[in-house]
């Protein structure tokens, strides 16, 4: 099965590009899953993509950055945003899209946006199901799902999860049709009460990790059957995801080591 493994730089923006890619390239990943901001200059994204070709590694833009409350702007700036995008090669767009309280329309009007970038260039968007925006739960996601065919997401379980406080057994329908609609993964596991396990690596919390395993093992079916390319990011974060030590503020595990164990451990599980 095509599956590729990408590398957040969410957690290690205070690290040279130059050091990061080369620790990204000796780790194994495919390439890296990188945030662009709507300040980003010419000169900061023409070196990222210069030094990522020196590498051999891909990228995936985020765009995370549009979070004007006022629909017109939000609009203009989300436009602006992919605008600045179309000179790059891009593997795949992850847009945290839109706002939780937007109206059905006004979220609409932005995928349709998204679209239009895809029929221009080619490069897919993935809209990703993430707090505050729009496709912030389950529930909520089916119906954009269900009336808008040609919309494709990121999944990111670990935030409906939360949301929802449980692991949605009683919302089969809309996790099905996620999972059918699911071009990217963010392979981070949530519980009820948090987006985000301490440490996948620890058996206490084999249940959470089964729980999304199951999930991510039916996208890799389905993507297999179509013969697409699986794009995969190990997203644990830094804090305040990541649990601190309150006496110490110290990190309770190492997040660029979980990020590796969660792809090697899906190498094994898909390839």
């Amino acid at each position: 099965m095509p599956v590729q493994f990408f590398c957040p730089r969410w957690g290690s923006e205070n690290v040279q590009w130059d050091s990061f890619l080369k620790k990204v390239k000796e780790a194994g990943y495919d390439g890296v899953e990188c945030g662009i901001a709507n300040t980003a200059s010419t000169k900061e994204l023409d070196t990222i993509w210069n030094l990522a070709e020196q590498y051999k590694l891909k990228i995936i833009a985020q765009c995370y950055d549009t979070a004007e409350a006022d629909f017109s702007k939000h609009l203009d700036n989300y436009h602006s945003w992919f605008e600045m995008m179309k000179p790059y090669p891009i593997v795949k767009i992850d847009s945290q899209t839109g706002r939780d309280f937007f109206s059905f329309a006004h979220n609409s009007a932005l995928i349709g946006e998204a679209t239009r970038f895809t029929k221009d260039t080619g490069i897919q968007v993935a809209h990703e199901t993430h707090r505050n925006k729009l496709l912030f739960a389950a529930h909520v996601s089916k119906e954009y799902l269900e009336k808008i065919s040609e919309m494709r997401i990121t999944l990111d379980a670990s935030h409906w999860v939360c949301v929802a406080e449980s692991f949605l057994e009683d919302q089969p329908a809309a996790i099905q049709l996620a999972i059918e609609k699911t071009i990217h993964l963010h392979a981070r596991v949530g519980y009820p009460e948090g987006p985000q396990i301490p440490d996948p690596r620890v058996r206490e919390w084999e249940p959470a990790l089964e729980k999304h395993l199951a999930w991510w093992d039916k996208v890799a079916a389905l993507n297999a059957q179509q013969n697409e390319v699986l794009t995969i990011t190990p997203e644990f974060g830094p804090y305040p995801y990541m649990v601190h030590d309150p006496a110490s503020g110290q990190p309770i595990a190492d997040q660029w080591a979980v990020n590796v164990f969660m792809m090697n451990l899906l190498k094994k599980r898909y390839q």
